[in-house]
């Protein structure tokens, strides 16, 4: 049986049949077939005792050409990715720019690639980074940048 990369990147990493099927757009049925191909075995009943933020976050997520990245979980009614971590809920942009730079963001989050919805870790900017970087921009061409 030939094994889809995705799916069975997602297995190793130790992901439900159901979040891996979510996670790819493959049938859970197809999953617990990729699983057993892979002599991989199924994981205990119930929520992931051993899940961090990055793996929920990798397990919601899609490379696209460019580095960019696709949010392929939870969103609210009006497009925000989403996901429930610890006993609150993260948007997916703050869960990327929290995993890239280690430290909470200030103010708003935003794809800095001007890709809409883009959750790469290495393209979110938050607040911060776009008040220095304008900042930069004035004291290069004189004149102010729009946040």
């Amino acid at each position: 049986m030939k094994v889809r990369a995705d799916v069975a990147q997602l297995l190793r990493q130790g992901h439900t049949n159901l979040a891996v099927a979510r996670a790819t757009g493959a049938t859970p049925k197809t999953v617990a077939a990729y699983r057993r191909a892979l002599g991989i075995p199924p994981t205990p009943p119930g929520r992931p005792t051993n899940s961090t933020l990055k793996s929920r976050f990798q397990a919601r997520t899609e490379p696209l050409p460019g580095g960019h990245m696709r949010w392929t979980g939870s969103t609210t009614s009006r497009g925000t990715p989403t996901v429930r971590y610890g006993k609150q809920h993260w948007s997916g942009l703050r869960m990327a720019f929290a995993l890239r730079w280690d430290r909470e963001p200030v103010g708003h989050v935003l794809p800095g690639c001007n890709m809409p919805r883009c959750v790469a870790p290495d393209h979110v900017q938050d607040q911060q980074q776009r008040d220095q970087l304008n900042e930069t921009f004035a004291a290069i061409f004189g004149n102010e940048v729009a946040s």
